[in-house]
């Protein structure tokens, strides 16, 4: 796939033109996501849910007859990981003209749950609609878009630093990685939240979190970290298409950072020039 046009294209869909999926669609989702990795190592299971079949039930989408959701033992860096293996899949759908979104808390969670089958400390972190987008958006989707600011982002200058966090990163000294970090700025996240910030050391990428109040559950479950691992993954591809490869690593460099963010991961930028 062309990874940039397919970040570029990608938005979160709500509205479904209420067709269901032929079996030869399916069956090629749930093999790619049966194939996709995480640089965790951690195992997720997949499984497409039938919406009328299995009862089920999502008020913020409208039209859709079929979802995707996986599963997965509760580890350490299990949110990144999903969010990195999700990540993946979404923009796979996109290639085969299919909408998407990252749903974790309107929903009917005990029906999913069910449906899944979750075995013994098995969670389910989020699911998604998975279907061929309505030609018009639901009054509440387009609401609810409009509510969070759906199609903007935050300044480069705002995620990005040179160095440590004194210093805001210009796309001109970003350099060859400056189309790569973009790929990172348009990133989806809960509620738009963009959580990450990133700072470019001279061949380390450093990804921090940037928490908000309400995104961690009471078992601990911190959503922004699926986000942060959208944004890994999003890294990743945009390395590997300018002919670079993405080493990660959890070693914190020890850098001076607010107070409301914490160190997720570093990425080596081998193969591109910063």
């Amino acid at each position: 796939m062309n990874i940039a046009e397919s970040i570029r294209s990608r938005r979160s869909v709500r509205s479904f033109d209420g067709k269901p999926l032929s079996n030869e669609i399916k069956e090629q989702v749930l093999h790619f996501a049966n194939g996709a990795d995480n640089p965790y190592g951690l195992p997720i299971r997949w499984r497409l849910l039938d919406v009328k079949a299995q009862n089920l039930n999502c008020p913020v989408i409208t039209g859709a007859e079929t979802f995707i959701a996986g599963k997965m033992q509760p580890a350490p860096h299990a949110e990144e990981a999903f969010g990195y293996a999700f990540e993946q899949i979404a923009l796979y759908a996109v290639d085969l003209g299919l909408g998407t979104t990252c749903i974790a808390g309107t929903m009917d969670r005990p029906a999913f749950e069910r449906a899944m089958e979750l075995e013994e400390g098995e969670v389910m972190p989020c699911v998604s609609p998975l279907g061929i987008p309505a030609a018009k958006m639901s009054l509440r989707e387009t609401m609810m878009r409009k509510g969070v600011k759906a199609d903007s982002r935050l300044p480069f200058e705002e995620l990005f630093f040179d160095g440590g966090f004194d210093k805001p990163l210009s796309k001109d000294r970003a350099g060859g990685l400056a189309e790569v970090l973009e790929l990172v700025r348009l990133a989806p996240s809960a509620v738009n939240k963009q959580p990450w910030r990133l700072v470019v050391g001279p061949d380390t990428v450093y990804f921090y979190e940037k928490k908000s109040k309400g995104f961690t559950a009471a078992n601990g479950w911190d959503i922004q970290k699926v986000d942060m691992g959208i944004a890994l993954c999003h890294f990743a591809l945009g390395l590997e298409a300018k002919g670079g490869k993405a080493v990660f690593t959890l070693e914190d460099p020890g850098l001076t950072h607010p107070g409301d963010t914490a160190f997720i991961a570093g990425c080596r930028i081998d193969g591109v020039d910063a």
